[in-house]
């Protein structure tokens, strides 16, 4: 990683930080020995992923909680908005968060802090294209219209001198302490040799980041001198795998287990869903595993050339040995 910083004050407000990516960014900045506040519920836990960590201030509560996230927010450069909720809560939390967030902006750092926003691929439906900064969005998914719409949201606060936006747009994610459930039990199913899970077809190629590299990408985004004016859009895909059988061999291979594969069809996923609400959105998303769905991101490559993804074997090393450390803590 790349420690330097640039020149004068930076300070980070991370909601999120005890998820996928938001634990991944809290890292990386905690790693560069920047002042970092992250917004959490739960500070045993938060404590326990981010120990020893001197420029790190905890603040327990809720980030719906506008009072609490303003009073936070206050004299911050950057709010990384890594907030999430099941699939299923979506609707009516991830709108008026995000309504909160751009609110929050106007008590950071000069009254005009800068958010820093995880996009997705949501947006653009069941492309056959490469997605490009600049695309059209084409949703073909409830959840799909919601990003657009939040995009929409930062978008405009940002032109109305609200706030300035980074949004940095992947595809699926994983690495240590991602814990949906689409990465978790890949990782755990491997370090005991049982078959490792995936949805529709593990035989078409399929784009997916490194939570460790993500971060890398978006922090070096955020400490640009000058990068931060008014709503950009940058893509980052990560690996292209050439299918994800190819992918859990290389996870097999390193836990010393034969490769064992489970594809879940359409129908179970169709009954799983008439019981569990989460399982009930991830249907209108099976486009994702029955299709690639690929970022174009010369962009950021070309604007950051010495950057490199960690090579896999070390990134799946770290991953597997992040979930055997949780599972002996569990």
């Amino acid at each position: 990683m790349n420690t330097t910083t640039m020149p004068g004050p930076v300070n980070v407000l991370v909601l999120g930080a005890t998820g996928s990516i938001g634990y991944a960014v809290t890292a990386n900045l905690l790693a560069r020995q920047l002042p970092v506040t992250i917004l959490v519920r739960n500070r045993i836990k938060a404590s326990a992923l981010f120990p020893d960590a001197p420029t790190l201030t905890i603040v327990e509560g809720d980030a719906q909680d506008a009072d609490l996230l303003n009073r936070t927010a206050a004299n911050k450069t950057h709010i990384f908005h890594g907030i999430n909720y099941p699939y299923n809560e979506w609707f009516g939390n991830m709108d008026t968060v995000t309504g909160k967030v751009i609110d929050a902006a106007a008590f950071g750092a000069n009254g005009k802090a800068t958010i820093v926003f995880p996009g997705n691929v949501y947006n653009f439906g069941n492309t056959r294209e490469l997605i490009r900064e600049d695309s059209r969005p084409n949703p073909t998914t409830r959840k799909g219209k919601l990003r657009v719409d939040l995009e929409a949201m930062l978008e405009q606060a940002a032109e109305a001198g609200k706030c300035q936006v980074i949004n940095v747009r992947l595809p699926d994610f994983w690495g240590p302490n991602v814990l949906n459930a689409g990465v978790k039990p890949i990782f755990e199913n491997a370090l005991t040799g049982k078959a490792l899970p995936w949805l529709l077809t593990v035989d078409i190629p399929h784009q997916a980041v490194y939570t460790t590299d993500a971060a890398e990408i978006i922090v070096r985004l955020m400490l640009q001198p000058g990068r931060s004016g008014g709503y950009t859009v940058w893509n980052y895909g990560g690996t292209t795998h050439t299918s994800i059988r190819s992918w859990f061999g290389q996870i097999s291979a390193l836990t010393g287990y034969p490769l064992k594969v489970r594809v879940y069809g359409r129908f179970i996923l169709s009954v799983l869903g008439l019981f569990v609400p989460v399982m009930r959105e991830v249907n209108e998303m099976l486009y994702l595993y029955e299709h690639t769905i690929l970022l174009d991101d010369r962009r950021v490559r070309t604007l950051f050339p010495d950057f490199r993804e960690t090579p896999m074997q070390q990134a799946l090393t770290t991953t597997l040995t992040w979930f055997a450390e949780h599972q002996r803590n569990r």
